[in-house]
């Protein structure tokens, strides 16, 4: 087993073309929290990653054109606490802000648009019911709902 970074498969007989060769790193694509420019995106990356390893990366494996790349570690929080009222860190995590070439532009794409719908739905129907549930009834005569028999 391997314990350094720089981890190369062993050498096998065979045609070179066929033999592929898997990164050590890992990039997520994340939904910023806060408004971004358009041509800026946002990725969680290995603590390990430095800005050229994510420029070569996206430009090399998926052709992605890359002006600049911006990098920050977010410390976990260390306020919680378990069962046994120890502190419990979360762990940290570095993001990586890239930025396009010019007049290269990312949407995050909208995976469930139905979804907002029917929440949307559901939220109409709820308040629907609860004006219901709240309207005077013509039949009592004026007394309060409060007072009943």
């Amino acid at each position: 087993m391997c314990r350094d970074l720089a981890c190369y498969p062993l050498y096998q007989l065979g045609n070179p073309q066929l033999r592929i060769f898997r990164t050590n790193f890992f990039m997520t694509l994340v939904r910023p929290g806060v408004p971004q420019l358009e041509d800026v995106v946002q990725f969680r990356v290995s603590m390990e990653m430095t800005r050229v390893d994510v420029k070569n990366y996206l430009e090399k494996i998926y052709n992605v054109p890359v002006a600049t790349v911006r990098t920050r570690i977010q410390y976990g929080s260390n306020k919680k606490r378990n069962h046994k009222n120890q502190k419990v860190k979360s762990p940290d995590y570095k993001v990586a802000y890239v930025q396009l070439d010019q007049g290269q532009t990312f949407q995050f794409p909208n995976l469930f648009p139905e979804r907002e719908q029917t929440t949307e739905h559901i939220q109409n129907k709820y308040l629907e019911e609860e004006r219901q549930k709240y309207q005077v009834d013509p039949r009592r005569g004026g007394v309060p709902d409060w007072f009943r028999l």
